[in-house]
């Protein structure tokens, strides 16, 4: 079931972006999304890891579970953006065959902030992103189907997409993928990749606002229910 952080604020949808290039295609379908969400009416709140300069190693000491563990001042300011958000959104590019290593320190140093593994082990929804959706836009160099010859797209569905949901208690809001991308793309194919992240985009808004409107209407009846 889809969750909401209140349904008396507008719609959230955070962006987490790991590219280092200011220029990359990557930050151009960040950009795109946000727009779009926006024009929907619903908010997003970019956060361009590289710009922020985030670190993505995780200390013995700040392990969740850890004796003496304490939240640093970067994964308490991202924690909150998190709980204030109703969409998560990954946008990277995929070096060999996997998200780049900050990409990964955010779900290390984050999302997991205090998700120990006996709680993955009885699966207990994590507090911050039990039924928040989350969605996903890759880039590759590469064709998808070499990446399916190599064995990496089925890796990355299993070990990130799928399991990152499972564990986190999230929604599956899709994974839309963006091959061949490399330098001076092509200004037409560039276009149509990013009319396909407004669609999405779009499309996931109209679904968390019709979803959040039913959710509405129910409390409503709830409300001016007849007692017996």
């Amino acid at each position: 079931m889809v969750q909401f952080n209140s349904t008396a604020h507008p719609l959230r949808h955070v962006v987490i972006l790991g590219h280092p290039a200011e220029n990359s295609f990557n930050h151009a379908i960040a950009d795109q999304y946000c727009t779009a969400v926006r024009a929907c009416g619903q908010e997003a709140v970019l956060r361009d890891l590289y710009a922020l300069d985030f670190d993505p190693r995780l200390r013995a000491t700040h392990r969740p579970g850890a004796i003496g563990n304490h939240l640093t001042s970067d994964v308490s300011r991202e924690l909150g953006f998190l709980r204030e958000a109703d969409v998560v959104v990954f946008v990277y590019p995929l070096w060999f065959g996997m998200p780049p290593a900050i990409i990964k320190g955010y779900v290390d140093r984050v999302l997991g902030a205090a998700l120990t593994p006996d709680s993955i082990v009885r699966n207990i929804p994590d507090a911050v992103l039990d039924g928040r959706t989350f969605a996903t836009f890759s880039t590759s160099a590469t064709t998808r189907a070499w990446l399916e010859e190599q064995g990496q797209w089925v890796a990355l569905q299993h070990a990130f997409d799928r399991y990152l949901l499972s564990i986190f208690g999230m929604q599956d809001g899709g994974h839309t993928h963006f091959e061949a991308v490399v330098e001076h793309l092509d200004p037409q194919y560039a276009r149509e990749m990013l009319d396909r992240v407004e669609q999405s985009a779009r499309k996931l808004c109209s679904t968390l606002s019709a979803a959040r409107h039913a959710l509405t209407a129910r409390e409503a009846m709830g409300a001016f229910a007849i007692p017996e």
